[in-house]
C-alpha cells in the first residue's frame, strides 16, 4: 500500500537548490576505482544470453548472465523489439534495494518505445522481495558480524564492502550490453531509482563512454547527512551497525566515501535526468540536490513536491521517454 505523504522536513526548495555540500573524498579515490576495475577485467566477461519463451508478440526476451566482480556469475533480463534493424540505443536499468530482476513483463516500457533494455540482477537482492524475485546471490562474505541488509556487509574496509562488488557489477553489465549485435554502443544509458539511481550515478562515472543517465531518487548519496536526518532503512542500517560498534564510526564513514554519489556525481560528465520527492524520507530531498548540483555534465532535475519515495513513478517514465526521444535524436 502507498504511503500517505508526510510534512516537508528537510531545507526548502530554493535552498535545496544551491545546495551544494562539500564533498568527503579520500585522496585516492581514483586509484581506488581504477584497481578495483582493473581486478574485476582480470576475468572474461563470458556474456551468455539465452533466448527466452515468452508470449510477447513485438518483444524477444533473453536471460543474461555475465561475469562480474570476482568473476561471479550475475544474472538478469535482455528485452530487444521483435524483428528489429540496425543497433538499437540501451537502457541500462539497476533495480531498488531488495527488489531481484523480477520477470520481463516488469521491463516492457522500453523495448515499446524503440529500445533495448538490459535489467542486472544486483547480487544478493531479490530473496526476500515477493513481488520481484532474484536469483543472484553474493559469494563473498566479511569477517565481521553485520546489521541484517546489505549496507554493512564488510564495511570496515573498503576493499571487501559490498557495493565495490555491486558497482563493478554495473560496469561489467554495461560491457555485456555493449557486445550484443543488437545494442548500438555509442548509445547506452544508464538508470535506476532508489539504490539503481545510486547505481547508475555511480556507472556514469566509472563508464564514461555511457551516452545519458536517468536518475531517479537516487540512494547511497550524502551519506553522512542522511544518516542524520531520516530514520528509515536502509540507511538506519548504518546506524544500528554504529550502535552497536560504537568506536568504528571514523572507519565506517571512510570506507562510504568511495561509494558516495557526491564524489561520482563530480566526476561524471554525461547528460542526467534526475527526479527528486520532497517527502522523501527514505533518500531526502537535500541528499539528491546534493549529488545533482554537484554533477558535472548537462543536466535537468524533476521535482516531485507532494510524493514520498515513490517519486514521479509513471510521470517519470513519462518525462524520461520525452527526454531520451529529444536527446538521441539531436546526437
Amino acid at each position: 500500500m502507498l504511503e500517505l505523504p508526510v510534512p516537508l522536513f528537510d531545507l526548502p526548495l530554493e535552498r535545496l537548490r544551491d545546495y551544494r555540500p562539500d564533498r568527503d573524498e579520500p585522496a585516492d579515490f581514483d586509484e581506488f576505482w581504477s584497481r578495483t576495475l582493473a581486478e574485476a577485467g582480470e576475468f572474461a566477461l563470458d556474456a551468455q544470453f539465452t533466448p527466452y519463451e515468452a508470449p510477447y508478440a513485438n518483444v524477444e526476451v533473453y536471460d543474461v548472465s555475465f561475469a562480474g566482480w570476482g568473476g561471479h556469475r550475475i544474472n538478469g533480463w535482455f528485452l530487444v523489439p521483435r524483428g528489429a534493424t540496425g543497433p538499437l540505443p540501451c537502457v541500462m536499468h539497476y533495480i531498488g534495494y531488495s527488489g531481484g530482476r523480477g520477470f520481463p513483463h516488469d521491463h516492457l516500457i522500453w523495448p515499446a518505445a524503440g529500445y533495448a533494455v538490459f535489467v542486472m540482477e544486483t547480487r544478493g537482492h531479490g530473496g526476500a522481495n515477493t513481488q520481484s524475485p532474484g536469483m543472484t546471490g553474493d559469494p563473498y562474505g566479511a569477517d565481521h558480524p553485520q546489521a541484517p541488509g546489505m549496507m554493512t556487509r564488510g564495511i570496515l574496509d573498503p576493499d571487501g564492502y559490498y557495493y565495490r562488488r555491486v558497482f563493478t557489477d554495473a560496469v561489467r553489465a554495461v560491457d555485456a550490453a555493449a557486445a550484443h549485435p543488437a545494442v548500438d554502443a555509442g548509445r547506452i544509458v544508464v538508470s535506476g531509482g532508489s539504490q539503481g539511481g545510486g547505481i547508475a550515478q555511480a556507472t556514469a562515472a566509472l563508464r564514461p563512454e555511457v551516452t545519458a543517465a536517468l536518475i531517479d531518487v537516487p540512494f547511497m548519496t550524502h551519506f553522512r547527512r542522511a544518516v542524520e536526518i531520516t530514520d528509515r532503512d536502509p540507511y538506519q542500517e548504518i546506524v544500528r551497525f554504529l550502535a552497536t560498534r560504537r568506536d568504528s564510526g571514523e572507519q565506517v564513514f571512510r570506507t562510504l566515501s568511495y561509494f558516495d554519489g557526491l564524489n561520482f556525481a563530480a566526476r561524471a560528465q554525461v547528460p542526467a535526468l534526475y527526479s527528486v520527492a520532497l517527502m522523501d524520507f527514505t533518500c531526502p530531498p537535500s541528499t539528491v540536490f546534493a549529488a545533482y548540483n554537484h554533477w558535472q555534465g548537462p543536466k535537468k532535475i524533476t521535482v516531485w513536491p507532494w510524493n514520498g519515495h515513490e517519486g514521479g513513478s509513471g510521470y517519470q517514465r513519462e518525462e524520461q521517454l520525452r527526454y531520451l526521444s529529444k536527446l538521441l535524436a539531436a546526437a
